[in-house]
């Protein structure tokens, strides 16, 4: 059978805790956006075929997982790699669920994302995937999820704590500056291990305050403003455990595209999504050609380069659909 698979992509804004002075480690906040996208076709095969070489990489270990021999693969879109929009979770989701599926197999994502090496530290990828919208995860007993993390495939993922689905008309502003992409595998692990062995406890609090006073009740009365202040707050927060990692609280230069667009009337909630260079705010679909016209003049002042995109909240996951 060939198939199709469709799923967004995601903005990270922050984790719960960091310090392992708490009983829960991680537990991550974020939302699921409707583009850039992850889009592949994939029909049975003896082998492993396809042009792009992570995607074999994605194909191969699905395979091994499933116990099948091979499958085609056809990468229709995809999104740009480590710039904060969850690239790796969403692409080795997507490979698996539609080898899977080619086999007429269920995926059982969540029990599976281990073995992929996904949702090890945060639970947003997956439960973005699973079924879109704003999510909060539960992290991980500190006990069992210390600063060095277990190895693949024995950790469970994250359940997810909260979820809310995101009002239609708001939109999302992500500018993905032209610079050096987010840290992702040993990089991120060994800068996460630092960030954990040293993180002040006080800032969870603070962010348990953000999230159950603040965060939380404007998703659920789809409060634009309050949300986008509270998500920006939290953001902040989550940027003073990573100052000496990235450079500041946001890495450069995503740092100053974010001071730029903060007084920008049209974009609440100015923040960097993940390691970065990612760049969002949030907006409402009447507002949107505003919040761009804000942003181009931010990079233009700034003399920096790069691209603006307008995402719409996805409120759905993985769309699967059979073509012959």
């Amino acid at each position: 059978m060939r198939v199709r698979v469709d799923v967004g992509s995601r903005l990270h804004f922050g984790f719960q805790n960091l310090s392992l002075a708490h009983e829960r480690l991680y537990g991550g906040v974020g939302v699921a956006l409707e583009s850039p996208a992850v889009v592949i076709e994939a029909e049975p095969a003896a082998e492993v075929v396809c042009e792009r070489p992570l995607f074999v990489e994605y194909a191969e270990r699905s395979c091994t997982v499933l116990g099948v021999d091979g499958v085609a693969l056809d990468v229709v879109e995809t999104l740009p790699r480590h710039v904060g929009l969850g690239s790796g979770t969403q692409a080795a989701l997507a490979t698996f669920v539609a080898v899977a599926q080619a086999y007429d197999r269920a995926p059982s994502v969540r029990e599976r994302a281990p073995e992929l090496n996904r949702g090890g530290r945060s639970g947003i990828g997956v439960a973005t995937f699973e079924s879109g919208g704003f999510v909060v995860d539960a992290g991980h007993p500190t006990e069992r999820f210390t600063t060095d993390p277990p190895e693949a495939g024995e950790w469970t993922v994250p359940a997810v704590l909260a979820r809310h689905e995101v009002p239609d008309s708001w939109r999302f502003l992500v500018v993905l500056p032209d610079s050096e992409a987010g840290r992702s595998g040993e990089g991120e692990d060994e800068s996460m291990r630092t960030v954990v062995e040293n993180a002040d406890p006080a800032v969870a609090d603070s962010l348990a305050a953000v999230l159950v006073r603040r965060l939380l009740p404007a998703i659920a009365e789809g409060r634009l403003e309050a949300f986008g202040d509270a998500v920006g707050a939290f953001g902040r927060l989550n940027g003073a455990w990573y100052a000496d990692e990235q450079g500041g609280v946001y890495r450069p230069p995503a740092g100053r595209i974010i001071d730029a667009l903060s007084d920008a009337p049209a974009v609440r909630g100015v923040g960097q999504s993940s390691w970065g260079p990612a760049v969002y705010g949030i907006t409402d679909v009447s507002l949107a050609d505003e919040a761009v016209a804000a942003a181009e003049l931010a990079l233009s002042t700034l003399d920096i380069d790069g691209r603006i995109h307008v995402a719409a909240p996805r409120n759905r996951g993985v769309e699967i659909t059979a073509l012959r």
